[in-house]
């Protein structure tokens, strides 16, 4: 059992090493009926700009149909600030290879549940920084793209942000600042970057200022404190500007062990009654990852060609079921 788990994050960490948090570009999946999809991730960087979605069933780059039978399956999240935005809302999301994989599931959960208008814009291995105006050339994220340039031309009323917490240096805008090398700078480079992004989103909108919601992570197997820390930085950021918090990864992590990570968790009552999601019914468990990749959620591998995920995988419908929630506890 542990040797084939230590293989898989090795091969992981050759990935990685190579293109640091990798994601999936803009593409069409074909549908997964009864169940919402999901979308996967490379390790190359998206090869189309994201356009937006009117809720018509086409979201943005990987927009999807909404789908029956998304239930709440586990997971929780948490909101500060001032509630009551209105009834149908205006949702961006923006993020890494973690949002890449996730945003055609989000997508279908806001607009069946939440009759939401949706937009996702996530980049290959992005860290904040590559979403602040101003980061020109050493960024992944063109201008067009940048956070406060989408709340100028969509108004939303909430902007989801979901970020793993870069750690290996892939990204040009972090200035070299990796957690292995510097883990002071890199933390105080998240937190200085959580904060600009915040501002900068505040200052793009006028005076209708969108939520901003940090999307908790889920546990790392191999730095764990770091996850930990850069989860905290989000929460500090939440309360000291009156935004929202979605803790995802708690509904991917071991109900009494918040920051352990773990291939497969028992299987929830939704799942037990959809099968394509309880992946090993016999033992009353459901498979979070791949062998070989212990940070992504999509449960078949990455490739070189940017594509969404085409399987129903447990943990992207968790944590998107988190998000989803997380705006609702918001909403008249």
């Amino acid at each position: 059992m542990r040797k084939p788990w230590m293989a898989g994050v090795l091969a992981g960490l050759l990935l990685l090493g190579a293109c640091g948090d990798p994601s999936s570009g803009p593409e069409s999946a074909a549908p997964v009926p009864s169940a919402p999809r999901a979308s996967s991730t490379t390790h190359q960087r998206p090869a189309a700009t994201p356009g937006t979605d009117t809720g018509t069933g086409t979201g943005t780059g990987t927009g999807t149909e909404a789908e029956p039978n998304t239930e709440p399956s586990t997971g929780a999240s948490t909101a500060a600030g001032a509630p009551a935005q209105r009834t149908r809302p205006t949702v961006l999301y923006l993020g890494d290879s973690l949002a890449m994989e996730n945003q055609k599931v989000l997508g279908g959960l806001m607009r069946d549940e939440l009759k939401a208008r949706y937009t996702s814009a996530p980049y290959s291995g992005t860290t904040l920084c590559d979403y602040l105006e101003g980061t020109g050339k050493d960024s992944l994220v063109p201008p067009k793209d940048k956070a406060a340039a989408l709340v100028r031309t969509l108004r939303p009323d909430f902007v989801v942000l979901q970020f793993w917490g870069n750690a290996w240096g892939y990204t040009p805008c972090m200035d070299g600042i990796t957690h292995g090398k510097a883990q002071s700078k890199y933390f105080a480079r998240y937190t200085a970057d959580a904060r600009r992004l915040t501002d900068q989103i505040a200052g793009a909108a006028g005076g209708a200022r969108p939520k901003v919601v940090w999307v908790l992570q889920g546990p790392d197997p191999m730095t764990p404190d770091r996850v930990r820390r850069v989860n905290a930085i989000y929460e500090r950021q939440a309360a000291a500007s009156g935004d929202l918090l979605a803790d995802a990864g708690k509904a991917v992590s071991p109900a009494s062990a918040r920051y352990t990570w773990s291939q497969y968790l028992p299987c929830t009552a939704y799942e037990r009654e959809h099968p394509a999601y309880c992946t090993q019914p016999s033992n009353g468990r459901t498979a979070l990852h791949i062998d070989d990749d212990y940070l992504h959620f999509c449960l078949v591998p990455t490739t070189t060609t940017p594509r969404p995920c085409p399987v129903r995988s447990p943990g992207i419908l968790r944590i998107t079921r988190a998000i989803t929630r997380a705006v609702a506890s918001q909403l008249d």
